[in-house]
This record gives structure tokens, C-alpha cells and sequence, in this order.
């Protein structure tokens, strides 16, 4: 079992999540072994807010080249979250 703390790796701070982020809808990127219902309770722990919904998308590694040498960067995992109406997260103002 994960702890909290370890759900949650960074946001995702882009054109489009910043205009999504007005609506209550927060992107982060979270563990890959992460459920949804992890990564609920731990934006409302860490945060302090009603999570509505969560919708995850596993994100497929790119490939890359260095050289004639090609590989891929590493798989990864989105959490798209829906807080409840009128609620925000501070920590995303001013981004």
C-alpha cells in the first residue's frame, strides 16, 4: 500500500490545464501503480478539497534520439481531477 505523500509527483502546468484549472479541473502526475481512488485521497488530503471525479490516462514513453542511438523516455501516468463547485487549489494561483 502506498503512503499518501507518494501518490502525487508534480502538476501539470500547460496552456490547457491552466484554462482548465478555472473550472475546477486539476492535472497531476502520479505514480504508476496509483488507483483512482489513491489518487482521490490524496488531493483531498493534501489539499484540503472535494474530489468529484478522477480520470487517469496512462501516457506512453516517446521515443528519442541521441545520435544514431534511439530509445524511449519512460511510460507515465495523468490523473485528471474534478473538484467540487467553487472549490480551488492555492497552490496552482499564480502559476
Amino acid at each position: 500500500m502506498m503512503e499518501t505523500y507518494e501518490v502525487l509527483r508534480r502538476p501539470i502546468v500547460t496552456e490547457k490545464t491552466t484554462m482548465q484549472s478555472e473550472q475546477g479541473i486539476y492535472t497531476f502526475e502520479v505514480d504508476r501503480r496509483a488507483n483512482k481512488l489513491q489518487v482521490k485521497e490524496a488531493v483531498e488530503k493534501g489539499f484540503g478539497v472535494e474530489v468529484v471525479s478522477v480520470n487517469i490516462i496512462n501516457m506512453p514513453g516517446k521515443p528519442r534520439r541521441w545520435g544514431r542511438r534511439v530509445s524511449r523516455t519512460p511510460s507515465w501516468k495523468k490523473a485528471i481531477v474534478k473538484l467540487a463547485e467553487g472549490q480551488r487549489i492555492e497552490f496552482f494561483e499564480g502559476v
